[in-house]
This record gives structure tokens, C-alpha cells and sequence, in this order.
């Protein structure tokens, strides 16, 4: 079946961005009205935003887990606008004459703190001055009389001797009362002003001693030269973070001593600030309790999960929420609105770049529709289409524009492309150069596989590539039978695949293939492959070669395969029809349910030839070429016809990722 493009590039219907637009009453987004709250700022995670209203109000803690770029840490951010600012408590340390290495911990309303300090300080200031009086006095008396008693017996020594002891009495003075001064004034461990915000604390990728607060070393421990305990005491992240909002994204990357220190912090409300270093003279100081009743909102992806102290997790499971962010939005009208005051958030915050005109918006919600993936849908990876609108704003400023139009969008596009995107383009440099992928003409066991770079979810963008697979057959060199054997630095799905082949190539062929080694070579994949999108290149390749049936080497196809022939869905199909577009191929085959995820460049628009298949025997009647293929074909369709297949593919998800030199 082949379907055709409509303007937007997208498969069937039209998707009218660009009369959509034109129907809107504002001329750039200088007149998009920005909410004031930065919860009411998020796009797209409704459901987020009403648990986020909530753990705030009842002071629950949360954990948010997605796709960088969707909005965690600012929904983080927006709890603090809704805590109380009348809770703030300034903390302050004493010396513990009783346990030095035990300072006292005391707290007072938030402004009080500094004005304690302050007014220890100038009584520990009027001490000292009036010690100083003393000293000077004492040692102006005693060298006086050195002198008088120098000229009565007439002896220059006892001068030299009132000197010497002028000067020890000096010393004795100046450092033993130095640290009774210091042990009066107390430390102020954190402090805020009236009516200050509730504070928030991002301590993403924190050491122990940032987090839980450390203990400084002091070199002089004895003597009378050294810092008393409670001086050296530094509040760490969660400390901070009293009666706000404690942000730690990546939670999984903190050390496991390090979350079971914040359990601790979590259930009793307050921790100990105790030096971290075994080898630190802090060490032996550890503070009393310092209060840390903070939101904790720990974020991360997917993975992030595993990695979390089950003890931990379940303290915020069982006094808190679990959020997992949204990657898409439905195209609407309401949510295309939602993009235009993206776009203007984004150039407010920035400050350094122009707004944009209707036109240039419309060119982000373009590719904000193509980096979902699916037709009919917005992504929500807003971070880098955020990075589009400030590069196009770049542009803008470079050509002394009053507004960013479109066409400095179209510029920003071929500017900002992602890591993986560049790494495609010289790949596909070197592959033309190197002839290493067909284009024209048939050959037997040769198939032109599509595969993605950055499949995984760290960026939004995919980046296709081409890759050939070829196939041999040769009789089993193994008494016990015949093997498949896979090159090509596989990962475990990609193996997998290769083996469920195995069934239907018994089925397609009728031949029994444990009298035969199968190898199968993907060509060019020197940082290896994953996932099972090419099982439907890889079962065509292999047939090829048992049959001796020659491939079509103008088409190029992407798509997973259940074990009865099923084409099943893959990922980043567009990314995959553009990259065997750049490759001059004709035609391109993918599974017929992705048929509604394309969404192709203008440029890419009646380039390529895309045609939707359902099984293999389709895969095989457009792939296959020469006198052969018929008989092949009809005996498929005796197969299909003894009712083999279903009548509807399942709705099965395949994931893909190649890696490109």
C-alpha cells in the first residue's frame, strides 16, 4: 500500500499548522501574557501540575520520573510558591563547654539569628579591647621598670631582659585569650530575612558532605591555636533546605551510605551535622540534631528507580506522590496555544533575544509535531525545542532583526543540530564515498536496513541511518546441526531478533535449517547495534539466500517481526525514511500502524516512495525482484490462505538503536 504526503509531510490528512496560525489575534509574542505563578508555566503536564498543587499544600514529598526536558525541575521550583514564609527559622551553633566536640544547636525566628551574632560579636569585640588595654598597660609598666632598673645598677642587660619578657608576656596574652573570644561567639549555620521565600536547594550530584554537612579540618588541634569545634561546622544541602523544597535530580547516582543518611533525615526531621572524613580531625565533632524538615523531590528517568534505597522510596511512597512526566501532548488548539506561550516564556527568560512573529512560531510547532514521533501529537521534550527558539533568536539578533521570522528558524534548524544528527551526516559521507551502501541494481542476500542514532532518552531528536545487512547460507559445519551465526557488534535484543528469524525462515522456505550455518553480517556498525527493528531486513536477506531470489536494491526497510510474520511497530521511523532519502533509495518499507507517525521535511517530500506493509509476504513481494519471486509468493499465499496469519497484526511496540562510527 502506498500512501501519499500531504503538505506538512505527514502521511493523509493535512495537518494545517500554517492556517491555524493566521487565525490567531496576536502578531508576535511580546502579546502572549505570561502567568505569573511558575507552576502555572508548565506546558503539558496537567496532571503533574494538580499532584505538585497538592504535595505542596500538605507538605508531601514527590518523585518525578521522565525524559529530560520535561519540565521536572521547574515543577520542583514551583512547590516553594506555595509554602508558608512565616515557618523560617534562622539556626545558630554554640560552643558546648561541657563536650566541645558536641556544639550546641539552637534556633530562633528568621532575622533574629543575625542580629544574636552580631551583638556576641561586639561583646567578644569590647572584651578583647579592653584585654588589649590591659596587655599594652601591663607591658608598658613592666619595660619601664626594665629601663629605671637598667640605669640605677647601670646594666644595658636587665633592659635587654624587660624586653625579652615584654614580649612573652605579649605572646601569653595575645593567644591565650584569643580562643576564649572565639569560644563566645557563635556560628550562624543558616539564616534568612522576613518575609524571605521558602528556600529551594538543588543538590543534584552532592558529595555526602554538601548534602548532610561536613565538619572542616583543623591543622592546629592543640596548643590554644585551634578553631573551636562549632566554628568549623558547615550546614550541608538539607539544612538549607528547612522548610522548603530539597531538589535531587538523578537521585540513582547518590551514593546508597548517602540516601540512607536522607531516610534518616526524612523520618526524624533533623540530622546531626558530623564531619564525613575519616582521616579529618572533624571527625570526632558531630553537632546536635540540626533541624531539616524539607519537601524532598527527587527526580530521574526511568532507571532512576532501581537505583533508589527501596527504604527511601518507600518513605516517599508512603508520605508522598509518584509522577511519571508526559513525552507528548495531543495536537489541539489548545495545546498548540500552550506552545505559542512557550515560545514566549522562552524568550522572556532569556532577556537577549527578539520575539517571535506568527509565522516563526508556527515553524516551532512544526517540528514540536515531528519530534513527538506520532501524528497528531505535540512533544514535550521542550528543553531542546527550547534551544531551537534561542539559536533562531541568535540568528535573529546577528541580522539586527526587529523579530525572528520564520526563515531564521528554517536557518536555526540546519544550525542546531543535535551531536548524533552531525555524526549521521559523516557517516553517510563516508558510506557514499566508500560505496558501502547499493542503491541501484538486485543482489542476493543483500538488504538496505534502517536503523536510529540516540534511540534512548536523552535527547528528543532522532538521527537515521542506513545499514546494510547481508546474509549467507552454507552447509552446517557442526555434526550436532546448523547454527545462525550474527556479526556486527550486537546488543541482547538485536541477537534475540536475529534468532526469532530462525522460525520463519523454516516456514518461508520449507527447508529444514539445521542442516545449514546462517550468517548474518550487519555491515558498518562498529559501535554496535540494538534493538529488533531490522528483523524484517534481516528475515529478507536470509530468505534471499536460501532462495537465491535477488533484492531490490533500491528500497531500503525498517520494521520488527513476531514469530508467525507479523510486521510489527518500530521507532523513529521519519528519521529513517530521511536517512534512506539522503541515500538517493526509492522506495522504503515500513510497518503499516507507523504509517501514521510520519511527519517528513518538506525538503524529503516526493523524494521517496514509503509504502506501508503488514507482513512478510509484503515485505517480500516489494523487496524481491527476478523469475524467482513468483513462485515464492505463491507459495506464501497458500500459506496465508490455510489461515497461517491473523487478520490483524498485534499492537506490539519494537524499540530500535544503532550506534555510527
Amino acid at each position: 500500500m502506498v500512501t501519499g504526503y500531504s503538505k506538512e509531510g505527514s502521511l493523509g490528512a493535512a495537518l494545517d499548522v500554517e492556517d491555524w496560525i493566521k487565525s490567531q489575534d496576536f502578531e508576535t509574542t511580546s502579546d502572549i501574557e505570561i502567568p505569573p505563578q511558575l507552576v502555572d508555566q508548565v506546558i503539558g503536564q496537567d496532571d503533574a501540575v494538580k499532584v505538585i498543587r497538592k504535595a505542596a499544600e500538605q507538605k508531601r514529598h514527590v518523585i518525578l520520573i521522565g525524559d529530560p526536558g520535561t519540565g521536572k525541575s521547574m515543577l520542583a521550583r514551583s512547590m516553594v510558591d506555595f509554602l508558608p514564609t512565616s515557618e523560617l527559622q534562622d539556626v545558630i551553633a554554640y560552643h558546648n563547654p561541657d563536650d566541645p566536640n558536641e556544639p550546641k544547636i539552637r534556633t530562633v525566628p528568621a532575622g533574629k539569628g543575625k542580629e544574636i551574632v552580631q551583638a556576641q560579636k561586639m561583646e567578644a569585640e569590647q572584651k578583647k579591647a579592653q584585654k588589649n588595654s590591659w596587655t599594652f598597660g601591663l607591658l608598658f609598666m613592666f619595660i619601664i621598670l626594665s629601663a629605671m632598673m637598667a640605669i640605677i645598677f647601670r646594666d644595658a642587660t636587665l633592659l635587654l631582659i624587660g624586653l625579652i619578657g615584654g614580649m612573652l608576656i605579649f605572646m601569653i596574652f595575645r593567644y591565650t585569650g584569643q580562643r576564649r573570644e572565639a569560644l563566645i561567639v557563635p556560628k550562624l549555620l543558616t539564616s534568612h530575612k522576613p518575609g524571605d521565600p521558602p528556600p529551594f536547594i538543588d543538590a543534584t550530584g552532592s558529595h555526602a558532605g554538601a548534602l548532610l554537612g561536613d565538619v572542616k579540618h583543623d591543622p592546629f588541634q592543640s596548643g590554644g591555636l585551634e578553631t573551636p569545634a562549632h566554628e568549623r561546622l558547615e550546614p550541608g544541602a538539607i539544612h538549607k533546605a528547612s522548610k522548603g523544597v530539597l531538589f535531587i535530580d538523578e537521585i540513582n547516582v547518590l551514593r546508597i551510605e548517602s540516601q540512607q543518611s536522607l531516610l534518616t533525615a526524612l523520618q526524624e526531621g533533623e540530622f546531626g551535622i558530623l564531619g564525613q572524613s575519616e582521616r579529618s580531625s572533624g571527625a570526632m565533632v558531630k553537632s546536635e540534631p540540626v533541624p531539616c524538615d524539607f519537601i524532598l523531590v527527587a527526580a530521574g528517568n526511568l532507571d532512576a528507580v532501581s537505583g533508589m534505597h527501596p527504604a527511601l522510596r518507600s518513605r516517599v511512597r508512603g508520605y508522598g506522590y509518584e509522577i511519571f512526566m508526559r513525552t507528548t501532548m495531543k495536537d489541539t488548539d489548545e495545546n498548540r496555544l500552550k506552545l505559542v506561550r512557550f515560545v514566549a516564556q522562552e524568550v522572556s527568560k532569556d532577556k537577549k533575544i527578539p520575539h517571535f512573529t506568527r509565522a516563526a512560531v508556527a515553524e516551532i510547532i512544526r517540528e514540536a509535531q515531528r519530534r513527538a514521533g506520532r501524528r497528531g501529537m505535540l512533544t514535550l521534550r521542550l528543553r531542546e525545542l527550547g534551544g531551537l527558539v534561542r539559536v533562531a533568536g541568535d540568528v535573529a539578533t546577528e541580522r539586527s532583526a526587529p523579530a525572528v521570522e520564520s526563515k531564521y528558524v528554517l536557518e536555526a534548524k540546519t544550525i542546531a543540530r543535535s551531536l548524533e544528527q552531525q555524526v549521521t551526516d559523516r557517516a553517510v559521507e563516508h558510506r557514499k564515498d566508500y560505496n558501502m551502501c547499493l542503491t541501484e541494481g538486485a543482489i542476493i542476500g543483500v538488504v538496505n536496513g534502517l536503523a536510529v542514532l540516540n534511540s534512548d532518552s536523552s535527547m528528543a531528536e532522532y538521527s537515521g541511518i542506513v545499514t546494510p545487512i547481508v546474509a549467507e547460507v552454507t552447509p552446517a559445519q557442526a555434526r550436532e546441526g546448523g547454527k545462525i551465526i550474527a556479526t556486527g557488534k550486537l546488543g541482547e535484543i538485536a541477537k534475540e531478533s536475529v534468532q526469532n528469524v530462525s522460525a520463519l525462515i523454516k516456514k518461508y522456505t520449507g527447508q529444514d535449517i539445521s542442516n545449514y550455518d546462517i550468517h548474518v553480517q550487519f555491515i558498518g556498525t562498529y559501535d554496535g547495534i540494538e534493538g529488533d527493528s531490522a528483523s524484517i531486513a534481516v528475515a529478507t536477506a536470509v530468505i534471499s539466500a536460501f532462495e537465491e531470489i535477488e533484492v531490490d536494491q533500491t528500497v531500503a526497510m525498517t520494521g520488527s517481526l513476531s514469530v508467525r510474520g507479523q510486521v510489527l511497530p518500530v521507532g523513529g521511523v521519519t528519521a529513517k525514511i530521511e536517512a534512506a532519502s539522503e541515500m538517493a533509495m526509492k522506495k522504503v518499507l515500513i510497518p503499516e500502524q507507523n504509517m501514521k507517525d510520519v511527519l517528513l521535511e518538506d525538503k524529503y517530500v516526493g523524494k521517496i516512495e514509503v509504502i506501508a506493509v503488514r507482513t512478510l509476504n509484503d515485505v517480500l513481494s516489494h523487496a524481491l525482484v527476478g523469475a524467482r519471486k513468483e513462485g515464492l509468493l505463491k507459495k506464501l499465499a497458500s500459506l496465508i490462505s490455510s489461515g497461517k496469519y491473523p487478520s490483524k497484526p498485534s499492537v506490539i511496540t519494537g524499540t530500535d538503536r544503532a550506534i555510527a562510527h
